[in-house]
């Protein structure tokens, strides 16, 4: 009798860890359910690295042999990949133009940023961030001037890229304001107002530059007395 009720004992206690280990290995299955679901998925993750492959190959042949001499099918025969592949990327050449531009506006975001994290005045701010994009523009003077001329950042021709553009300009107002608020900018005329001037008078240098590229001065010394003008005229 004793044996038998020792024998169901160990019975029920095997039964019991065997309960207990299979709860736990289904919240670890469960876990590992939820993780994968929350990454991103191989198809996904393949599209990602191909879009960017398109966009880098096409860069590549842009500055190679410039934007107008470069066709689709040098694209695709460089990346070994077919016509409809590239356009379920991409509806057209342009296309990839507007997605530099989109990614100029988050790198100039990004350097806003930067600038808003570090102690500085608003003089010092201004003048190393367009500084910063002078120089980006003019050492990729065939690339940026094709960006330019095919209104590839320019947010009226390319609706799609006004979210980008807005988000960098709003940081730019940030600086300004707190310009105003440190009594180093004006306060006579809105920050709205004035983080467009200074947008204005950047975004028609470069334009300017970009269809006049024999003219006296580089871009960079264009942009340097564009953002000076603005920084007199600015003071309180």
């Amino acid at each position: 009798m004793r044996r038998t009720k020792n024998a169901v004992r160990r019975t029920h206690s095997a039964a019991s860890r065997s309960s207990n280990e299979s709860r736990t290995a289904k919240k670890g299955r469960d876990r590992a359910s939820i993780g994968r679901r929350n990454e991103p998925g191989l198809r996904e993750r393949k599209k990602a690295r191909l879009r960017q492959q398109i966009v880098e190959t096409a860069l590549h042949l842009f500055r190679q042999h410039g934007y107008e001499n470069t066709r689709i099918d040098d694209i695709v025969q460089t990346l070994e990949i077919s016509q409809p592949t590239f356009f379920r990327y991409f509806p057209s050449k342009d296309a990839v133009l507007r997605e530099v531009g989109r990614r100029a506006f988050a790198r100039q975001a990004e350097s806003l940023r930067s600038e808003l994290a570090i102690k500085a005045t608003t003089e010092q701010r201004l003048r190393r961030f367009y500084e910063t994009l002078g120089n980006v523009t003019e050492v990729g003077r065939p690339l940026w001037q094709a960006v330019i001329l095919a209104g590839a950042m320019d947010p009226v021709r390319s609706p799609e890229l006004r979210g980008a553009e807005a988000a960098t300009v709003r940081l730019l107002r940030e600086i300004i304001a707190e310009g105003q608020k440190n009594g180093e900018v004006t306060v006579d005329f809105p920050t709205v107002h004035l983080a467009e001037f200074m947008e204005g008078l950047f975004n028609t240098v470069v334009r300017q530059w970009a269809v006049d590229l024999t003219g006296p001065h580089k871009l960079t010394e264009r942009v340097h007395n564009a953002v000076e003008f603005f920084l007199r005229g600015a003071k309180p």
